[in-house]
């Protein structure tokens, strides 16, 4: 059995799709390692090039959205070397980055726990919604390790002070907490899983009736600016991005349907069809 699934759910007779990447080994709270590391670097490649998907939910089956690290792949790499280990933490590592750079926006439905590298998945996408007794931990010291590679985004998500705080003392913190760290954009309004989708959904529509090109360019905006200081380059940077978007075909459309004072192209009404792999 994969230890992931995907789906796709279909809007509008353009086919314009929203994936779902579905962690899938409930049996062991969904922790991963090197094999569901692999899947999932290969699922989001795979993701990132369908030509009409527009939104891709996080998610996960069972009681736990993800116990972080499987504890027999841990017990591996402690008998493997430095070279060895390295190697390893590099695909999680790449498994991270791709999730963060994934060019659409990504929306993470967690419930229950999400301990360790689990923070990081959902610190890695552009919005969260948990469930209320969803709760998170960043337990690495515990065990004589470090949430390392997963801090570049972790620290982004909740900021430098806090993440001091929480690599260090490894204290469990709910779902309220997280939302007011950062962590977490919205809170669903039970604890069923069918209310995170639900709670996702305005989110979704938001998203999918904006210019598809635009939305893209938004994202990969905010990568730019957050990581470039505030100097004639990057007000260049910015203006050039926004001069070549006003002439894209995307950009006429959207401003002279707004002028014209009707619906753009890129707009349709939702379908209910989906897909499942």
């Amino acid at each position: 059995m994969s230890l992931i699934t995907t789906e796709f759910l279909q809007y509008g007779a353009e086919s314009a799709y929203v994936g779902v990447l579905r962690l899938n080994r409930p049996e062991l709270h969904n922790a991963f390692g090197d094999l569901m590391i692999a899947e999932l670097i290969q699922a989001l490649d795979a993701l990132a090039a369908m030509p009409n998907l527009r939104v891709l939910l996080l998610e996960s089956t069972g009681k736990n959205f993800s116990a972080g690290a499987d504890l027999n792949w841990m017990r591996a790499m402690a008998q493997k070397d430095y070279q060895q280990n390295l190697t390893d933490a590099g695909a999680l590592a790449l498994l991270m980055q791709k999730l963060n750079s994934f060019p659409l926006p990504v929306i993470a439905l967690v419930q229950g726990a999400a301990f360790g590298g689990a923070v990081g998945l959902v610190a890695c996408c552009d919005i969260a919604i948990a469930t209320p007794k969803a709760s998170f931990c960043l337990s690495e010291v515990k065990i004589g390790l470090i949430p390392a590679v997963i801090s570049p985004y972790v620290v982004r998500a909740i900021g430098e002070r806090v993440s001091r705080r929480y690599f260090t003392t490894a204290e469990r913190f709910d779902a309220a907490t997280a939302l007011q760290l950062g962590l977490v954009s919205e809170i669903a309004e039970s604890d069923e899983q069918t209310d995170l989708r639900t709670k996702a959904q305005p989110l979704i529509d938001a998203i999918i009736a904006n210019s598809p090109h635009a939305v893209v360019a938004a994202k990969a905006l905010v990568a730019y600016v957050a990581d470039a200081p505030l100097t004639q380059d990057t007000i260049a940077e910015t203006s050039r991005r926004i001069a070549a978007i006003r002439v894209s075909a995307e950009g006429l459309e959207g401003l002279t349907a707004f002028l014209d004072k009707r619906t753009p192209a890129w707009q349709q009404p939702k379908s209910a069809g989906q897909t499942e792999e």
